[in-house]
C-alpha cells in the first residue's frame, strides 16, 4: 500500500483537544457579545440578534482553523 493513500490516525485525546479548542473559538466570542450588548443596551433581543451574526462569522472562521489543525499531511 502507498503511504500517501493511507490516512493519518489522530489518537482521541488529540481530536478531544482540537475539537475543544476549535468549540471554544466558536463560542466565546458571542457570549462576549451577547452579555456586552446586553449590560450595556439593555435590550435582548439586540444582543442576540448581534451575537448570533459574530456566532455564524466565527464559524466560518473556525472552519478554515479547522483544516489547518486536522490536514492529513503534516509537514515537519
Amino acid at each position: 500500500m502507498d503511504n500517501k493513500n493511507n490516512p493519518t490516525k489522530f489518537s482521541s485525546k488529540s481530536v478531544f483537544t482540537k475539537s475543544t479548542v476549535i468549540a471554544v473559538i466558536i463560542t466565546v466570542p458571542s457570549l462576549i457579545a451577547l452579555f456586552v450588548v446586553w449590560s450595556i443596551s439593555g435590550d435582548l433581543i439586540t444582543a442576540a440578534i448581534l451575537a448570533t451574526i459574530i456566532h455564524f462569522a466565527s464559524m466560518g472562521f473556525s472552519l478554515k482553523i479547522s483544516k489547518k489543525i486536522f490536514s492529513k499531511n503534516h509537514s515537519t
